[in-house]
């Protein structure tokens, strides 16, 4: 029998690229990155994805199926100096390392730049793991060195293959019979995430020690993970549970809870750019044009915190939210560009009409390019009725105004523009 203190998730982890499970669309037959693994010629790369979708796995099978030293830091508790030790040891390998970086995301630019030299000359093949956008997070020179894999969250039918296997684990294990007669409780305790699902499963059956016989319902499911939180959340596995109840407070116009939550992710340690620049998505995609004024704030605000670090950076993401929670709300810009992008999918690449087409050459305005556009500046209040849409789609309304006074201002100006094209 293994160690009980190793979690199951360990126990069950996949050895080699046939055990692993989902992300067939990096690894399955002839996909591009188990090509690369085949061919034992990696690049050093960055796994984008959601939390327990594998990435930490993904890169111990690399190491093992490519024979390679492999090398682990934690970006939470790893300095420069543990980059520069790691990267000592390695040039001293006969073959290539591979270092793994676990929340790379956390990184500082300093301690990203300490691994530069070392990936560009092949000392170390990186490979980093993040559940936020590397674009944000990873430092231009190191992305540039390095392909992004994105990992998918796992499919229902994914999720149930692991529980089989981890039943029948189990069952082996300590010698008892489990019968899940439901699963949609797992399911949701587990948010697709594999690690929370394993977690799961395990402290279900440890809740009945000496047991013979478990049934595993949605209600046994729900008492025993209430029951035990704390320890099934000791890995800090309600970080997204948690900014989603913050997110959706501030959605909801209450900053009192906002506060709560905002105060939560404080206590927890949570990175004060993660929930500044959940704030600045927020600002534009549930308030927008109804107060523009909040997008300026929850930029402003990114920006002190950048500057500022904890603890005082809690003052002015609570000022953030509370502004943000109390502020008039509106989707619409939001609901515009989805409107617009269905339709470029469902006409494609509609041409440009002639009037509006850049003319920089002589042959281009003899054909027509240019003619007949007429510079809004030349007319009464800027403003002339010239069709700016692809004929086929002429006369689509993308943006519908908010029912708010900003945006009721904005309806009144387009109507009295547009006339009845638009059906302002």
């Amino acid at each position: 029998m293994n160690t009980p203190q190793i979690p199951l998730a360990e126990r069950l982890r996949p050895q080699n690229l046939d055990e692993y499970l989902g992300q067939d669309h990096l690894i399955g037959e002839g996909a591009i990155l188990r090509k690369a693994i085949e061919s034992g010629n990696i690049p050093s790369m960055i796994l984008w994805g959601p939390p327990g979708t594998g990435k930490t796995t993904l890169a111990h099978i690399i190491s093992v199926q490519l024979n390679r030293p492999f090398y682990t830091l934690s970006a939470i508790s790893s300095g420069v100096k543990d980059v520069r030790e790691v990267i000592k040891r390695a040039k001293l390998s006969a073959n290539h390392a591979i270092l793994f970086i676990d929340e790379i995301h956390r990184f500082s630019k300093s301690q990203q730049d300490s691994l530069l030299g070392a990936v560009e000359k092949g000392i170390v093949t990186l490979i980093g793991a993040t559940t936020e956008n590397p674009s944000f997070e990873v430092i231009s020179p190191l992305l540039s060195r390095c392909q992004v894999y994105i990992l998918k969250a796992f499919e229902k039918d994914d999720l149930l293959r692991l529980l089989d296997t981890a039943k029948k684990f189990l069952e082996e294990e300590h010698n008892i019979k489990i019968s899940i007669i439901e699963t949609d409780a797992l399911l949701r305790i587990s948010g697709g995430d594999a690690r929370k699902l394993l977690n799961a499963m395990e402290l279900i059956v440890n809740s009945s020690p000496g047991a013979k016989k478990i049934d595993i319902t949605n209600k046994t499911a729900t008492e025993v993970i209430q029951e035990n939180l704390a320890m099934y959340d000791k890995a800090g596995e309600m970080h997204y549970d948690v900014i989603s109840a913050f997110i959706k407070s501030l959605r909801g116009s209450d900053p009192n809870a906002s506060v709560y939550w905002l105060a939560r992710m404080v206590e927890a340690g949570e990175d004060p750019k993660f929930i500044a620049r959940r704030m600045l998505i927020l600002a534009s995609e549930d308030i927008g044009n109804a107060n523009p004024n909040a997008l300026l704030l929850a930029n402003a605000c990114f920006d002190a915190v950048n500057k500022i670090g904890w603890p005082e950076s809690r003052i002015i993401l609570s000022q953030t939210a509370v502004y943000l929670a109390a502020s008039e709300k509106s989707n619409a810009s939001y609901m515009a560009i989805k409107n617009a992008e269905t339709k470029v999918r469902q006409t494609g690449d509609l041409p440009v009409p002639l009037p509006i087409r850049n003319a920089p050459t002589k042959l281009m305005k003899d054909i027509g390019y240019g003619d007949g556009y007429r510079y809004a500046h030349d007319y009464d209040n800027n403003f002339t009725d010239l069709e700016f849409l692809p004929e086929k789609i002429a006369g689509t309304k993308f943006y519908e105004p908010g029912e708010n006074a900003r945006e009721n201002e904005l309806r009144k100006r387009l109507k009295s523009w547009w006339k009845g094209k638009y059906k302002y």
